[in-house]
């Protein structure tokens, strides 16, 4: 048999793993049941990007990831904390891994300002798509 493996990328906290910035674990599924066709690839551009879990909410400020990804706009907590570094880093670390693994699909987080995809993009949705990858958001 040479049946093509079917490969994504998926969003830790979908999975219910405690990823999330407030460390809730709140598994979706609609994507856990999506995910049974699938090998997949956990990944949280955040943690990936170097911050802890859990960790200051932050937002998307003066546009989306495509404009953080261009330093336009930048992706800050409530205090005003720029970590618009770490966001693109992780975005960075997720893509690296998408083409590594030659994964065109990536099911992720929806109201993410790293993995949105609809309304304010997320700085890693907006890398990924960027890319050709497709991005389902949950």
């Amino acid at each position: 048999m040479n049946q093509k493996i079917k490969k994504c990328l998926v969003s830790c906290c979908l999975t219910g793993l405690p990823t999330r910035y407030d460390g809730i674990c709140k598994p979706h599924s609609g994507c856990l049941a999506m995910l049974k066709d699938y090998t997949y690839i956990p990944v949280c551009p955040e943690q990936l990007g170097g911050l802890p879990t859990p960790r200051p909410a932050a937002d998307i400020v003066g546009g989306d990831g495509f404009d953080v990804l261009r330093g336009r706009a930048a992706v800050m907590t409530v205090d005003k904390t720029d970590l618009s570094r770490e966001f693109i880093a992780g975005a960075r670390t997720v893509l690296e891994i998408a083409q590594a693994q030659n994964i065109q699909l990536a099911l992720l987080k929806s109201r993410s300002p790293s993995c949105a995809s609809s309304t304010v993009p997320g700085v890693t949705a907006a890398l990924l798509l960027e890319n050709d990858i497709q991005v389902i958001e949950f």
